[in-house]
């Protein structure tokens, strides 16, 4: 999935693949979501993923953005497939996350859909609501440019994505193909460096919330 947004005073923009729809007890969800912070410069784009119900366990990660995304249109790209998922800002990563067998039973694996949205998240997406949605500024606006989206074919019968099962690596495949299945050296450099420079919060550090770290965490 890839969005071009352009924001503006926007608390909680969110871009997300969910199918709480069909499966409302054990869904999967994927969410990029930028929250706007007490200073107009503190942009802070939030990753977090469930799979299998799993709503109990945050897997968020925090980043602040290297440039104003209410200035112009920016790229948010989520790629989601049987090896891993992968968030991306303008082409560049700034988290992977690998499908293993520490994961697999959380791993988001039923089809989903996408969705853009604006939510009020002032209790918890700007600093504990400490500083709560000032409404003097609306309208808040969320401009999408273009979307694209490529995967497998649903079933609609079975709810199983059928067009993605090869058995084998190709090239032809919208996703699951050779070139999704890793990142290149390139994308690996900038996934360092996004995680080096920007990245301010992992779940995966987060003693207090998680007395005992997911298992994932723990295999870092």
């Amino acid at each position: 999935m890839i969005m071009f947004l352009m924001v503006n005073f926007c608390f909680y923009c969110h871009m997300q693949l969910s199918n709480a729809d069909v499966f409302p007890h054990n869904h999967d969800e994927i969410d990029i979501e930028l929250l706007g912070h007490e200073r107009r410069k503190d942009w802070v784009l939030q990753t977090n993923i469930y799979g299998n119900g799993s709503v109990k366990t945050g897997r968020e990660e925090k980043f602040y953005l290297w440039f104003d995304p209410t200035t112009s249109f920016h790229e948010y790209s989520i790629l989601w497939n049987n090896h891993h998922i992968v968030f991306l800002v303008d082409n560049v990563p700034v988290r992977e996350v690998i499908h293993n067998t520490v994961i697999s039973s959380v791993y988001p694996s039923k089809p989903m859909s996408a969705y853009t949205t604006i939510w009020d998240g002032s209790e918890w997406a700007t600093k504990g609501g400490k500083y709560p949605v000032d409404y003097k500024y609306a309208p808040f606006v969320a401009s999408l440019q273009s979307s694209e989206v490529e995967g497998c074919i649903l079933n609609q019968k079975s709810n199983v994505a059928s067009s993605c099962t090869r058995s084998s690596l190709s090239s032809l495949d919208p996703v699951d193909g050779e070139e999704f299945a890793k990142l290149s050296s390139q994308q690996i450099t900038g996934l360092q460096w996004t995680r080096g420079k920007h990245m301010f919060y992992s779940y995966c550090k987060d003693t207090a919330r998680y007395k005992v770290l997911p298992p994932e965490c723990n295999a870092k």
